[in-house]
């Protein structure tokens, strides 16, 4: 069985074959490096919530238990793309929004009356020798990490990137309740954020032109530039009644997954990824990680799909010994087929030893690295069973999983 050893250190790394397993997922399936570029993002945060029918900013309204706000700036964040994260907010939000954003080290200035006032002023504080800045608006919180990379290289190569989709429905201008034109919907696009754009030429563009405008590609376009289009996202859509946040998810499915495993000498012992100093390990054909197992049954039960033991057996010779970090990727890339999110998961470990608390922290690091979520989807606790049973007699440990997924 491949040893554990190398994750005694207090910051656990990831199996190298899962690494690499999870770089072979990327979409599109190509590296892209942009690490010769200083990259910046403007996230404006000065929205209210009439639409929505709130008495505060929308963008404070919590969806999953995760505000808005958060989730938008969450996603640039994590991309590890920019030098700067700079957001825009109403003197009566600034607080609020930067005690949220603080976590991701954004920074918070005073927007303008309206959204052109909000970006010229964000502008001024992106650093100049910055090569290429998007402007998003924080109420389109699904945002992917492909779209921002779409928009950027679309900027290096023609100085802007604007994702755009085309109309599907007919278009019509309608005056006094009558039409009076169809217009050509092949030439119609909606327009979405982020727009990404050379430094110097949207500096240029809105020092040079006055007004109020829809958005940073008006600006862009009647300072004699060209904006270039790239294909957007439907799932990016933006926030604006409550009707676009009531039904994220058209259905929710909950899935539970149990798991127990033999203690004994001559093993590791790996829970959640993470090697735990012990005297035994778990006996199992793969490395034995309960918690992990637990974990794939309750999300392949959510999605309605056979367990671990169906899809992994151990009867199969490349299974053995191999990492259940690697198993629970393939697992996430399955739901991701199936178009499912994962919007929580739970689990308990049963162990009357060794003590877990110290390494649960690192447990949902590796899990939610593996998953592709953020560690606050995840939470991990762990028990005795009061010396009661194969575990309480330390003859084994077990745990189980609640998952929660969306579709």
């Amino acid at each position: 069985m491949k040893s554990y050893n190398d994750f005694r250190e207090e910051e656990q790394e990831l199996p190298e074959e899962l690494l690499r397993h999870l770089e072979s997922l990327s979409e599109p399936n190509r590296q892209r490096n942009f690490s010769n570029l200083k990259i910046a993002v403007i996230v404006l945060c000065a929205g209210r919530g009439e639409r929505m029918g709130l008495p505060y900013n929308k963008l404070l309204y919590s969806l999953g238990g995760e505000t808005i706000v958060e989730m938008t700036v969450r996603t640039f964040s994590e991309t590890d793309l920019f030098s700067q994260i700079i957001c825009t907010a109403s003197n009566k939000d600034l607080d609020a929004i930067d005690n949220i954003v603080l976590t991701y080290k954004a920074e918070v200035y005073v927007g303008g009356e309206t959204r052109t006032d909000s970006v010229r002023r964000a502008l001024k504080e992106v650093d100049k020798d910055t090569d290429v800045v998007l402007v998003h608006d924080g109420a389109r919180p699904f945002v992917s990490r492909e779209l921002i990379e779409d928009a950027i290289e679309c900027a290096t190569i023609y100085g802007s990137g604007i994702p755009a989709l085309p109309m599907t429905d007919a278009v019509k201008v309608v005056r006094g309740g009558v039409i009076v034109e169809e217009l050509n919907r092949d030439e119609l696009y909606r327009v979405q954020t982020p727009q990404a754009f050379r430094y110097n030429e949207i500096m240029d563009a809105y020092s040079r032109i006055p007004g109020c405008y829809a958005d940073d590609s008006e600006v862009y376009r009647l300072a004699g530039y060209s904006p270039h289009i790239f294909h957007g996202a439907d799932v990016n859509r933006k926030i604006t009644t409550f009707s676009d946040v009531s039904n994220i998810h058209s259905s929710y499915k909950v899935g539970y997954g149990y798991d127990v495993h033999k203690l004994v000498h001559g093993r590791d012992l790996v829970l959640g990824g993470v090697y735990v100093p012990y005297e035994k390990g778990l006996l199992g054909h793969s490395d034995a990680d309960v918690l992990v197992h637990a974990i794939m049954d309750a999300l392949l039960s959510a999605s309605g799909m056979p367990d671990i033991g169906v899809l992994f057996p151990d009867t199969d010779a490349k299974y053995e010994g191999i990492s259940s970090l690697i198993l629970l990727a393939r697992v996430a890339e399955i739901l991701k087929e199936k178009k499912m999110k994962i919007l929580s998961i739970s689990a308990v470990i049963m162990a009357e030893r060794p003590k877990m608390a110290n390494h649960i922290p690192h447990m949902i690091n590796c899990l939610s690295r593996s998953l592709g979520v953020s560690k606050e989807t995840i939470n991990i606790s762990a028990t005795t069973t009061e010396k009661l049973g194969i575990v309480g007699e330390g003859k084994g440990i077990a745990s189980c999983a609640c998952a929660l997924v969306g579709t």
